[in-house]
């Protein structure tokens, strides 16, 4: 028991820890904020970002390309006639996010069940006589010695009603050309208005053949897409609990 106790101990002083250096970092950057705006971030490379990671899909077998000089058609051209569509690492492309998602689910558990049984002895070799002597006087031997009955009742109910809608568009650069020819692209936005800044990214996969002949693509043709919207800044903080009071949510168990 005692290690138990030191073992559930030891892992809320870890977790303790890890939210004091992980609320640190945003607690200095807020307080350097004290006073003035939130600043911006600067225009880096998005591959050199501490939490970029490549992107690995399943790719088909390569190809083996035959050369035809005589021929105006390049084997394993995509078209026919150059175009300014993004296709190589560093191109940019407009990504058209309008999300207008709802969902409403119903569903309503109703159930009943009732259960009874009446056990008796008349006869039982003779010894049914001798019940008085062994039997409380309010036992009758003829009657009923054992009755048991239950009632199960279950209702339930549950409903969701959720809808969302954002409507944006971003410019995107492409960070990785994948071998099967599919572009990885990454897009982000900042937009600061008085101590507020918002930000949003995005990311995912698209086919080159998807891009429409302006350079622009809609979401719903964006595979594995990841989009971030929020902010930071004098409303935000009001939003959410202080650290104290997150950290005091995560350590007290009851």
């Amino acid at each position: 028991m005692a290690a138990v106790v030191r073992n559930t101990l030891a892992r809320s002083l870890t977790v303790a820890v890890l939210a004091v250096a992980l609320t640190g970092c945003n607690l200095f950057t807020r307080l350097s904020e004290v006073g003035g705006e939130p600043k911006l971030s600067e225009i880096t490379n998005p591959t050199a970002l501490p939490g970029y990671r490549p992107v690995s899909l399943p790719m088909p077998s390569p190809q083996v390309l035959e050369d035809n000089p005589n021929s105006l058609w390049r084997p394993g051209a995509r078209a026919f006639f150059k175009d300014i569509r993004a296709k190589e690492v560093g191109d940019i492309l407009t990504v058209k996010l309008a999300l207008d998602d709802s969902a409403k689910l119903e569903n309503r558990t109703q159930r009943g069940r009732a259960d009874g049984e009446a056990q008796s002895v008349n006869t039982l070799l003779g010894f049914e006589a001798n019940f008085p002597k062994w039997l409380p006087d309010a036992v009758n031997p003829g009657g009923e010695l054992f009755n048991f009955k239950t009632d199960h009742k279950t209702s339930g109910d549950g409903g969701i009603n959720r809808r969302e809608e954002i409507e944006l568009t971003v410019a995107a650069v492409v960070t990785q050309v994948l071998p099967n020819g599919s572009l990885a692209i990454m897009g982000r936005q900042e937009l600061r208005v008085n101590f507020e800044l918002r930000e949003l990214l995005i990311q995912g996969v698209v086919r080159p053949q998807d891009i429409e002949a302006d350079n622009t693509i809609e979401h719903s043709k964006i595979a594995e897409m990841r989009v971030a919207y929020g902010g930071r800044g004098t409303l935000s903080d009001l939003q959410q609990p202080r650290w104290g009071t997150q950290l005091w949510d995560i350590l007290f168990p009851f």
